[in-house]
């Protein structure tokens, strides 16, 4: 019996050590194929599995992204010193000259070449110089224009704190907009922009650094739209949640400042390279966002982060709707009185040079002709009324002007530009005194001044 025992053990000791051999043998084979295998075929392989993995890594943030209130939200910490190659001597410096000269300029063009109207001033006045020394400011506005930063930032701020380049506001910008290349990202950096990515989420690097901004007690201005208007300013969209952890991600909670504006969609149209002047813009700054009860709400309720930050969005959005309808209403009414404005201003000037005695100017004999022309041949005189003597005021004071038919009041409304009057003048100064084969109706009305004062005045003084 023991003998057979091991016999056996034996036996399964040899067919162990065959099926180990033939493993072994195996394998060698299996790696001989693998060596001889093409490398670019090796190559296609982990490049196809990188790009399958990036795109499963893609399609997991955008999941999450897209929900709206998820257990991955949370709120990050960060820290006063998060970069600190913003805070470099050189940049400072370039901040330091950028900012103001930038700003004063688009504040002299909005405010000298355009028409700025602001409702509630003061409130973003008193939010820049009175606010706590550590209570960080967020401003928030609609985005019609590709500059309505900075035209419409300068043109609310006074010259002097525009040349204090270290309290003025931080902005953030797209990367596929003002950072596409070392020129642009260096000018934009250097102006107080932050770069943020598009489809990044909420706790992407720019995002870190405009909250290490606002922990320092800075200001930061936002779109909360996340892009310009697709429909020239006529509506506001939905604020992204990106906004609602600026407000409560911050060391202290920031004091939050609205404000809407129309008309720039007519300085900077869409398509615009430059912008254009004479337009007129409305700005109604609104009153500071509380947020209060929402921070009572996390502590007390234990609400999920994602859904404060919907909760904070959807309130700017509803802050900034309210203002929208009444920044259109003060427009329409601003245009509405700016339209009567120029209507009297018209009519008293209108009044004014009616009461001219024009036969003075040599003008009266013209005016009747075209008057006489245009109302057809005068009526026969009744001998039974006694003529009676009128002076020239008097026919001239007594012309009806609200009639158009009038030569005069025809002639003065096709002249009532400044230039093209004194020129009318000038040619009816000159009427009198020029000789009879001249014409001056072509002559510009400096020339025509000039001549009229060689051939009168000056001819008097030297004869004397």
């Amino acid at each position: 019996m023991g003998l057979q025992r091991i016999d056996r053990r034996d036996l399964w000791k040899t067919k162990a050590l065959a099926l180990q051999l033939r493993l072994r043998e195996r394998f060698r084979v299996g790696v001989a194929v693998d060596r001889h295998r093409d490398c670019r075929s090796v190559l296609a392989d982990r490049y196809f599995s990188s790009t399958v993995r990036r795109w499963l890594h893609r399609f997991r943030d955008f999941r999450v992204d897209s929900l709206p209130s998820s257990s991955a939200f949370y709120r990050k910490r960060v820290s006063k010193d998060f970069v600190a190659e913003d805070d470099s001597v050189m940049f400072r410096m370039l901040q330091a000259v950028a900012v103001p000269l930038i700003g004063n300029v688009c504040h002299v063009f909005m405010n000298g070449l355009n028409r700025v109207q602001v409702y509630g001033l003061e409130k973003l006045h008193d939010a820049l110089l009175n606010r706590p020394k550590d209570k960080p400011l967020i401003t928030i506005s609609n985005h019609v224009a590709s500059m309505d930063d900075p035209l419409v930032i300068a043109s609310l701020l006074p010259p002097r704190v525009l040349l204090d380049a270290h309290n003025l506001r931080w902005t953030l910008c797209a990367t596929d907009r003002c950072f596409r290349n070392p020129v642009t990202s260096g000018f934009f950096r250097s102006v107080k922009v932050l770069p943020v990515s598009r489809g990044d989420g909420i706790y992407q690097q720019g995002m870190d650094m405009a909250i290490s901004k606002l922990n320092r007690g800075g200001w930061v201005h936002i779109f909360p739209e996340g892009s310009r208007s697709r429909d020239g300013g006529k509506t506001v969209r939905s604020p992204k949640r990106g906004v609602g952890r600026l407000v409560l991600d911050t060391d202290n909670t920031p004091m939050v400042l609205p404000f809407v504006h129309t008309g720039m969609q007519d300085v900077m149209p869409i398509g615009a390279n430059f912008p254009r002047i004479g337009k007129t813009v409305t700005v109604l700054v609104g009153d500071p966002i509380n947020f209060d009860d929402l921070l009572n709400e996390e502590v007390s309720k234990d609400v999920s982060r994602g859904k404060l930050y919907d909760a904070v969005a959807l309130r700017i959005g509803k802050r900034l709707h309210e203002l929208k309808v009444q920044v259109d209403r003060l427009a329409l009414e601003q245009s509405a009185q700016l339209q009567n404005h120029l209507v009297q201003r018209a009519e008293k000037a209108a009044y004014i040079l009616h009461q001219v005695d024009w036969d003075s100017f040599g003008l009266g004999s013209h005016d009747m002709e075209v008057d006489s022309m245009q109302r057809g041949p005068s009526p026969q005189p009744n001998p039974k009324v006694p003529h009676q003597e009128v002076s020239a005021s008097d026919r001239y004071f007594r012309m009806e002007f609200s009639s158009f038919e009038c030569g005069f009041a025809s002639r003065m409304r096709s002249y009532m530009d400044p230039t093209e009057l004194m020129g009318f003048a000038a040619r009816g100064l000159y009427a009198n005194y020029r000789p009879r084969n001249s014409s001056v109706s072509n002559a510009s009305p400096l020339r025509v001044w000039k001549q009229f004062l060689e051939d009168n005045l000056l001819r008097h003084w030297n004869t004397c």
